[in-house]
Order: C-alpha cells, then structure tokens, then sequence
C-alpha cells in the first residue's frame, strides 16, 4: 500500500470498477475525495470517531464546494458543445485537469489533517463517510473495498 493517499487514492481508482462506484456514489451526493481517504484510514487501521469524521468532513465540504464543484459544473457543461468545437475541447481538457488538481489538493489537506492519528484498529470510515450516499450503494462501497484490499 503506499504510503500517501494521494498514490493509494490513484492506485484504488485505477482498479476494476472502482471507477465506476465512485461515480455511482458521487452521483448519490458522496465526496469520492472522502471515500478514498477513508480506505485509505480503513487500511492504516486508523480507529474512525466522531471528532475525527467532523474534522476530514470540515476541510472537504468548503474545499468541494468552492473549488472542486465549480470546475466540475464547468467542464460538465461543454460536453456536448465541446464535441463540436476544437477550442471549447482543448479548454475542457485544461478545465478537468484543474478539477484533478483540485481534488490532489483536497488529497493532501486531508492526509495532513490525518497524519497523526496513530494506528490502533481497523476503522468504520467508509460506512461514516459515504453518509447516505454509501447506504443506497452498498454495492459500490463493496466495488471500493475490494480495490483498495488489492492496492
């Protein structure tokens, strides 16, 4: 497993399906930047609290909301005129890399906030973080732990 998130967070989404699940429970209102870090805490045997859910959830919601959500609506948005228009394409194209960018970022401010949090037993963070999202896709959470569990 490597070390920092955002290596193990590539690695896990580069897994069969995994993809896939993350889309499916970011479309059900899931931070996948939060879901990765929490197989990434899941595999550190990183015990999951209360404190330590609000802190993670305290840096990813201003960051997604201001950052990472504005990129995605703008690059969403040019799909179907970008399929006619080289210009408006090669600026999706930048446009998705900022949003990658973005979520690195988030990666990083996470795994710092993190960092300390020493390992004591395996932790229930997949399940506290997806919130309701991981509830109605179980599937999903299943696709995503058995990635990680291969990384």
């Amino acid at each position: 497993m490597p070390a920092d998130l955002w290596n193990f967070a590539k690695r896990v989404y580069a897994c069969p399906g995994a993809e896939e699940a993350c889309l499916q429970l970011q479309a059900s209102g899931a931070d996948v930047c939060l879901l990765l870090t929490a197989l990434w805490l899941e595999q550190r045997q990183v015990a999951c609290s209360g404190t330590r859910s609000k802190a993670l959830q305290s840096i990813a919601g201003p960051w997604q909301d201001a950052v990472v959500k504005p990129l995605r609506q703008m690059r969403q948005s040019w799909r179907t005129k970008a399929q006619q228009d080289e210009q408006l394409r090669l600026l999706r194209e930048q446009v998705k890399i900022l949003e990658l960018q973005a979520e690195k970022a988030l990666l990083t401010r996470l795994e710092q906030c993190s960092q300390s949090w020493p390992a004591s037993k395996a932790g229930s963070w997949l399940i506290t973080l997806a919130g309701a999202a991981g509830r109605d896709n179980r599937a999903a959470l299943d696709t995503l732990r058995s990635a990680a569990a291969a990384v």
